[in-house]
């Protein structure tokens, strides 16, 4: 049984492996081909351009590995009872429960490589990525991130501090300028608020720190043309994808303390949490299926998986969408779909025949 069950494991990550890295390093190129215009003038060269498409195969592998998983248990299963190769186990007395336990040992341990995947490679390359394309578009970096507070330039060079910025609103909270002299700190602007009005920043309850005088002046609101329109550093914001777990749950509750709720970050964090796991049950899926198919093949196997992967994905999009819509609870947006698709496959891998 162990000889057959490690050639059954050996057949199916070989195609495991050829269709997700395969898949995704299409995907990538099809995005990198997408993108050439924007970098053709900077000179780019080919070398810069591989790393790119490289930097966003992990994104592609962890939405592909549920279809790949699914087509390639289904494949190699299919193959099985179609060689009447499965009907000779059952013969000599094994279980197919027992054959295709590894099986569920690996669905698992894709399910956690997943999960790892989208907390620490997923976020780390994105980055990495988004980096590497505003320098091949010849964008200078006109922000950065240090404990959660943004950094930027003001128009004179001076640094300014926004605790929390919602890109959403144009809104920035906790903004501090810092006026710089010739060689020395000349005046320092904080305000609990500001808001772009499409022309330029609107500062709230401001306080106003002359150094060299020792002067403080309140003001209750002010223009202030000394700062960027945020358009010129939204695009080096940190996204969903290029944050963990942690990262993002912090983020959001920043926001609420600060009197937003973003209904798609708090559906986004759900769902990464509920997506890895779906691999298991793709890979619970595709046995019983195999288990159930009269006329198995690899064209049939593929189709079959191709076709409950788009039902999947539609089904799960579309939750989703309801949930960044506020129509359910962002619990239920992320999870339903996973829920049932979990439900049907556990049931129906539990009335595989013997």
């Amino acid at each position: 049984m162990k000889i057959i069950q490690r050639l059954y494991l050996k057949d199916f990550f070989r195609l495991l492996i050829l269709i997700t890295f395969g898949l995704s390093l299409i995907f990538s190129l099809v995005e990198l081909i997408g993108k050439i215009d924007n970098f053709s003038g900077s000179n780019a060269s080919v070398w810069s351009l591989a790393i790119y498409a490289i930097l966003k195969m992990p994104e592609f592998l962890l939405y592909l590995l549920p279809m790949s998983v699914l087509i390639c248990s289904l494949f190699t299963f299919s193959q099985a009872f179609r060689r009447h190769e499965i009907a000779a186990i059952k013969a000599a007395g094994g279980r197919l429960k027992k054959l295709f336990s590894p099986f569920i040992a690996t669905g698992i341990l894709l399910s956690l490589f997943a999960f790892v995947t989208s907390e620490a490679v997923v976020p780390f390359f994105s980055t990495k990525a988004s980096e590497l394309k505003n320098r091949l578009e010849g964008k200078e970096k006109k922000s950065a991130f240090s404990n959660g507070a943004l950094w930027l330039k003001n128009k004179d060079g001076s640094p300014v501090k926004i605790d929390l910025y919602v890109a959403e609103g144009k809104v920035a909270r906790g903004v501090s300028i810092f006026i710089l002299g010739s060689d020395f700190l000349k005046e320092q602007i904080i305000a609990r608020e500001a808001f772009w009005n499409g022309r330029t920043w609107i500062l709230h309850d401001v306080t106003k720190y002359h150094v060299s005088s020792g002067e403080i002046e309140k003001v209750k609101s002010m223009e202030y043309e000394g700062l960027e329109s945020p358009d010129l550093f939204a695009e080096e914001l940190k996204t969903s994808d290029q944050m963990g777990i942690y990262e993002l749950y912090s983020f959001i509750q920043r926001l609420k303390s600060a009197g937003f709720n973003n209904l798609k970050l708090s559906v986004y964090l759900h769902s990464k949490i509920s997506f890895p796991l779906i691999n298991i049950f793709m890979m619970l899926l595709g046995i019983a299926l195999s288990a159930r198919s009269k006329r198995g093949g690899g064209l049939v196997a593929a189709g079959l998986g191709l076709l409950i992967s788009l039902i999947y994905w539609l089904s799960y999009t579309f939750s989703l969408s309801i949930g960044y819509a506020g129509i359910t609870p962002p619990v239920f947006a992320a999870w339903i779909i996973p829920f049932l698709f979990g439900t049907l496959a556990t049931y129906l891998f539990i009335k595989t025949p013997e």
